[in-house]
């Protein structure tokens, strides 16, 4: 049987972190741009939507 490689897609990270406050659209880890530590404690995020190229914070 011929083994290939899986395709990239396969093999990233694909939790989705949120979606997009303007669009709507599923932003997967892959458009993660910075995670950092909030005030309360919690872990916020700036991500690039992938559909309408904004960043946001995926809700």
């Amino acid at each position: 049987s011929m083994s290939h490689a899986p395709s990239p897609f396969m093999t990233q990270n694909t939790s989705v972190l949120g979606r997009c406050p303007e669009c709507g659209e599923d932003i997967s880890r892959a458009w993660l741009l910075i995670e950092y530590e909030k005030a309360d404690g919690t872990t916020g995020i700036w991500a690039e939507c992938p559909a309408c190229g904004d960043v946001v914070s995926p809700e």
